[in-house]
């Protein structure tokens, strides 16, 4: 591959390229990743420089829909940043210190060149813009040429400069400011210095995270390489001078909605070779000290080749664990499905020995943003393709527990961050305990963590834990007039945080029989149940004045246990879509319907089926939940009702519906994702759909639905044995998507799901497909467990059976 690197860098094209590797039988997933994909439409990705988990994310921030830093919506470039969060919503987050180049100032006067980022905007090139893992390159329309890769804690930049600068009257002498600022403008406070002899640029400053609570300090050093020192200095607003150092501090006038810019710049004169400047950007949250440190330990050099395919390297490694066969699949499947493989490993990010609010051997993970995305799929595909980072980033939720007495379900820039339902840290746990994921992890106090949860109403639920327990332990559902003494928090969402207060507690139960504490399975088993107490069995709904025909659906309910009412398909697409968020006059249900919610009973499906009307009934309700347009995909709540059809014995109609959402939402395309991609949520749906094996989250589960490839295989990290999903009569077409039968290492396998024991100890899985539904997976034995069936939990004992 690396003899193709000029190439690559220089005249970027993916299917000339991914051609040529074919040709000389190279390919590999590295070279299908595309981080473009979801930089437009709402997508939010970031698809800048970064290694996997990485604290230090580069990329240039634009105008527009900046979330992620960048997008291809054409908006001007405004700088360039080394720390990014990625398919967030909401307000931007981090961004901060950007630096920016010019070729040179006008009439060569310091003051005629751009500070303020509305005057230094600059426009793209088109057909510029290059991204591959670790990489990342745009030429702005002043032709300067700005590639980055990175380090741990370090972003490198070189900067290319036109021979004459397109500036007016101004002669080639480059300079680099650094702006004292973040994306969404938080800043409360500021310093900044700059070194009049070496060019150093160190600074930090205080913001706010962009969906939490709290204020965090962020510092960084900045030094240059190619070129002599001209001269050095300050700015203010859009004003430049001399100077070493400043401080800013919000005034409490001009600190909202805009805050005055602020930094410090180098000069310099004609670099030595090739137009050439490079720039390194420790980052710390420690101190400017650190951060210094962090850079010359990481990058002492200066050396952009290395530092690349040293990046480069690390995401092929993290990638090798997935072998394919594509069998004839196209490339644009194929780089649908490593993209997303590749964005499901930006965060959480590792962010060890940069925690300043404890000390402490255990790792720290942050932006977990949020686990309320995260714990659907993101999870799950970490713990299969590198869990020894998912073990470190479970002892991470650990170790917040045992510093700040709750786990997270959002955590970001060091602060709380908002909760969206139930304490979804307890499924990601719950997940990786059924998963053997066992490295350095007290499993006790994970256990201690997770009855906090369920048994200690926090303060402010709000941002950690959950509120209403009162009612909770003596009604069995949450109120909508709850009265809660203990703790304050958005009285509203009480329809979901029901539902998923009870699938927590079902997790709980899980863990609970794993330790072996009978009483607590017991207890935790029987609260999982409480969904029931919210579903009103003669509830209609009706689209357009038109009734749907369906019968049964959860609705609110009052503290005297007489029933509320909220319209079924309320926060659905078809009926104010929008209105269900965290705001203070929300509604009953979070980012969805009574329609959507009402099948959220992951512990207990054949319960669920049974309350529906049985089998028949359910399938017809789940199609009219797909094919009505009241479910969206690109929420994550929509991702397990594809599959649901398992357990009603349709195993063909999840696979059925796999090829109806990719590549028709999930694609190669930049709106290749329906929503925001959530810190990867969404490559990890695509992802492990077209691997075959989606998982039912927080239970030793995967759902078989035949692989968009004819062969796909994953090395654990763990016990290095290979497990292998082939397909018999693969149709790269999709046409034959119906599993007729399979073997299980030459043994005939009926169950229509998998255990995670299978990537454990490895083995074949192999498929026999055909065009049209069979008996395969439909009896009442092949189901995946439930609850009411007898199946629903699965001590760690059962477990490593």
């Amino acid at each position: 591959m690396k003899l193709f690197r000029g190439l690559w860098l220089s005249v970027y094209s993916l299917p000339l390229f991914l051609l040529l590797s074919q040709i000389l039988g190279q390919t590999e997933g590295f070279d299908y990743v595309d981080p473009l994909i979801g930089t437009v439409n709402g997508g939010h990705v970031f698809p800048g420089a970064t290694l996997p988990f990485g604290m230090a994310k580069a990329v240039a921030d634009v105008n527009g829909e900046n979330q992620g830093g960048f997008a291809s919506d054409g908006s001007d470039i405004i700088g360039f940043s080394h720390m990014h969060d990625s398919g967030t919503g909401g307000s931007p987050s981090l961004g901060n210190f950007p630096i920016f180049p010019q070729s040179g100032c006008p009439g060569d006067i310091i003051d005629n060149c751009k500070f303020a980022q509305a005057d230094r905007a600059a426009g793209r090139i088109n057909g510029t813009v290059e991204a591959h893992p670790g990489y990342f390159a745009i030429t702005l329309n002043s032709t300067v040429r700005a590639e980055m890769t990175v380090s741990n804690h370090t972003a490198l930049y070189r900067f290319t400069f036109p021979e004459k600068p397109l500036e007016p009257n101004a002669t080639l002498s480059p300079l680099i400011l650094a702006d004292l600022a973040d994306l969404p403008n938080s800043r409360s406070s500021g310093r900044i210095s700059v070194d009049p002899i070496t060019g150093r640029i160190a600074g930090n400053g205080t913001f706010s995270p962009s969906f939490g609570v709290g204020v965090y300090e962020l510092h960084f050093c900045a030094d240059f390489s190619g070129a002599a020192i001209r001269d050095t200095g300050l700015f203010r607003n859009n004003r430049a001078g001399a100077g070493r150092s400043l401080v800013v501090q919000a005034d409490g006038v001009n600190n909202s909605p805009q805050i005055l810019p602020a930094g410090a710049w180098t000069r310099f004169h004609v670099p030595t070779s090739k137009g050439q400047i490079l720039a390194r950007v420790g980052l710390s949250l420690i101190s400017v000290a650190q951060a210094c440190t962090n850079a010359e330990r990481e990058i002492p050099d200066f050396d952009f080749t290395g530092v690349l395919e040293s990046a480069e390297d690390v995401w092929r490694d993290k990638l090798s664990v997935i072998e394919i066969e594509a069998g004839g699949a196209s490339n644009a499947l194929q780089t649908a499905f490593w993209s997303g493989v590749y964005r499901s490993m930006i965060s959480p990010q590792d962010y060890t020995g940069e925690n300043p609010l404890w000390d402490s051997t255990e790792p720290y993970y942050d932006s977990y943003y949020c686990i309320w995305d995260s714990f659907r799929s993101i999870h799950q595909l970490i713990t299969l393709l590198d869990p020894l980072s998912q073990s470190l980033m479970v002892r991470s939720l650990i170790d917040i527990y045992v510093h700040e007495g709750k786990l997270p379900d959002c955590r970001m820039s060091l602060c709380k961050g908002f909760t969206q339902g139930g304490s979804n840290a307890d499924i990601v746990l719950a997940d990786s305990y059924l998963k053997n994921i066992t490295a350095g992890i007290d499993w006790n106090k994970a256990y201690e963590a997770v009855v906090s949860d369920a048994e200690v109403e926090p303060l402010n639920w709000g941002i950690e834990g959950r509120g209403g327990l009162q009612s909770w332990k003596s009604l069995g559902y949450i109120p909508t007039d709850d009265y809660d003494p203990d703790g304050s928090g958005p009285m509203t969402r009480s329809v979901s945080r029901t539902v998923e207060y009870a699938y927590d507690d079902f997790c709980i139960a899980e863990m609970a029989k794993g330790l072996g504490n009978t009483a607590d399975y017991e207890k935790y088993t029987r609260r999982s149940g409480n969904w029931k107490n919210m579903f009103k069995a003669d509830q209609t709904s009706f689209i357009n004045g038109t009734d749907t025909g369906f019968v049964g659906f959860l609705q609110p309910k009052f503290l005297n246990q007489t029933w509320g009412y909220q319209d079924p398909i309320l926060c659905s697409p078809l009926l104010n879509f929008t209105s269900c968020y965290l705001n203070p006059d929300g509604h009953e249900t979070y980012e969805g319907s009574s329609w959507l919610y009402t099948f959220f009973v992951p512990g207990d499906m054949a319960a669920l089926i049974t309350t529906l009307g049985g089998p028949q009934s359910f399938v017809k309700r789940l199609d009219y939940l797909h094919d009505s347009g009241l479910l969206y995909i690109g929420d994550e709540q929509g991702f397990l009702n594809v599959f649901l059809y398992h357990y009603a014995g349709r195993p063909g109609l999840s696979a059925k519906r796999t090829r109806f959402y990719i590549p028709s939402q999930f694609n190669d395309t930049l709106v290749g994702i329906p929503g925001n991609d959530d810190s990867g949520a969404m490559g990890s749906f695509a992802a492990l759909t077209m691997l075959g094996i989606f998982p039912n989250p927080g239970q030793d589960v995967y759902f078989i639905t035949p692989p968009f490839f004819e062969s796909v295989s994953i090395t654990n990290q763990q016990t290095g044995n290979q497990a292998t999903i082939r397909s018999i009569n693969f149709d790269p077409e999709g046409k034959n998507l119906f599993i007729q039968s399979a073997e299980l290492d030459g043994v005939p396998y009926t169950r229509n799901w998998l255990q995670h024991k299978f990537f454990l100890e490895g083995g074949t899985l192999e498929l026999v497909l055909g065009p049209t539904e069979s008996a395969w997976g439909t009896r009442d034995e092949d189901l995946p467990p439930s609850l009411s069936t007898g199946q629903g939990t699965m001590g760690m004992d059962e477990f490593m059976m």
